[in-house]
Formats: structure tokens, C-alpha cells, sequence
């Protein structure tokens, strides 16, 4: 219960600030806010308190955690980071071009 509400609390927060904030780098950090509150909670949920899956020969391990969270969320950190860093790229561009890097201003440039 209580996991379920830190990834609402962190998923609203970058969902407003990809919604309300009108600079660009602040969109960008509330969609990685957004992706760790996803990442949190598939790795809340993944796991059941067992045992992790690598273990000794010979032992028998009747309850163990699944790895495939774990890895589909550290595939996502890594697709996340590129992400961001090529989001972060296009907005340093995009200031050399029009002088800001504010949402509402920068709509205005194609009329």
C-alpha cells in the first residue's frame, strides 16, 4: 500500500511538471521523475521477499525473486538516460536558434 503511494505522489509531481512548467528542461526532468516512479514501482511489485535467483548447487530454492523485472527495468534506465541526454541535445540546440528555451515562446516560431 504504502508503495503504491509513493509511485502516485512521484508520478503526479512529473506528471505536473511535464504538464505545467513551460521550460523545457524542467518537462525533461518531470519525464525522468515520471520514469523512476514507473521503475519503482515494477521493482516494488517484482518483488516477494524471496531468495534471489543465483544460489548454491545442491540446495533447493523453493521461493526466489524473477530477474526479468530487474533486467526490463535497467534496460529501461539505460533507454531513459539516452532519452534525456538526446532531449537535453535538441533543447541546447534549439536555444542557439531561438534565444529560449521556453515552451509558449517558442510555438509562436513557425508562423
Amino acid at each position: 500500500m504504502f508503495n503504491n503511494f509513493i509511485f502516485i505522489i512521484l508520478f503526479m509531481l512529473g506528471f505536473y511538471a511535464l504538464v505545467m512548467k513551460t521550460n523545457l528542461i524542467k518537462n525533461v526532468i518531470g519525464l525522468n521523475i515520471m520514469e523512476a516512479a514507473v521503475f519503482f514501482w515494477v521493482i516494488s511489485f517484482s518483488d516477494i521477499g524471496g531468495e534471489v535467483s543465483i544460489h548454491k548447487l545442491g540446495e533447493e530454492v523453493t521461493k526466489f525473486n524473477d530477474p526479468v523485472p530487474q533486467a526490463l527495468t535497467l534496460t529501461g534506465i539505460i533507454i531513459g538516460a539516452s532519452t534525456a541526454a538526446l532531449l537535453l541535445t535538441l533543447i541546447i540546440e534549439l536555444n542557439k536558434f531561438s534565444g529560449t528555451i521556453d515552451r509558449e515562446k517558442i510555438e509562436g516560431l513557425n508562423d
